[in-house]
C-alpha cells in the first residue's frame, strides 16, 4: 500500500542525491511529498517556484524534482498530490520539467495514444540532385 506523507526539505534533497540518475537536488522549494510503502520512502517530489522568470506570475509553481525507486505508481501519485497541494495553497498552475513531460509521453504511449496522427507509410522519394 503507497502512503503519502510529509517531508522535509533536507530528507527529500537526500532522497534525490541517492536516487536520481543525473540531477543534484534544488536550491530550495515551496513544499515536498513522499511515497511510502510501509517500510520505506520510495519516491519524493519537490515542487517550488518555477525556474524561468516569465513563468513566475504569483500563481505558478513547478515541479522542480519527482525521483521514485522505480516502485510502479509512485510518479503519478506524486504528480497528483503536488497538485492538490498545489491548488490548496492556492496556486492555479502547476508547470513539470521537460523530463516530466517525457514520462507523461512515455506511459501515454505505453497506454495505446499516440503523439501525433498516424502516416501511411509512402516509401522513401529520392530527390535527384542537378
Amino acid at each position: 500500500m503507497l502512503d503519502l506523507q510529509p517531508i522535509s526539505f533536507a530528507e527529500a534533497c537526500t532522497f534525490v542525491a541517492a536516487h536520481h540518475s543525473h540531477h543534484k537536488p534544488p536550491q530550495g522549494h515551496k513544499f515536498s511529498l513522499a511515497v511510502n510503502d510501509g517500510e520505506k520512502v520510495v519516491g519524493v517530489v519537490m515542487v517550488g517556484r518555477p525556474v524561468a522568470r516569465m513563468a513566475d506570475d504569483g500563481y505558478t509553481l513547478e515541479v522542480t524534482r519527482c525521483c521514485t525507486d522505480k516502485t510502479p505508481h509512485v510518479a503519478s501519485k506524486l504528480y497528483a498530490a503536488a497538485w492538490r497541494a498545489t491548488r490548496a495553497l492556492g496556486y492555479r498552475r502547476l508547470k513539470r520539467t521537460r523530463s516530466s513531460r517525457r514520462l507523461a509521453q512515455a506511459w501515454w504511449l505505453r497506454s495505446g495514444g499516440s503523439l501525433g496522427r498516424h502516416r501511411a507509410d509512402h516509401g522513401i522519394v529520392r530527390v535527384g540532385r542537378e
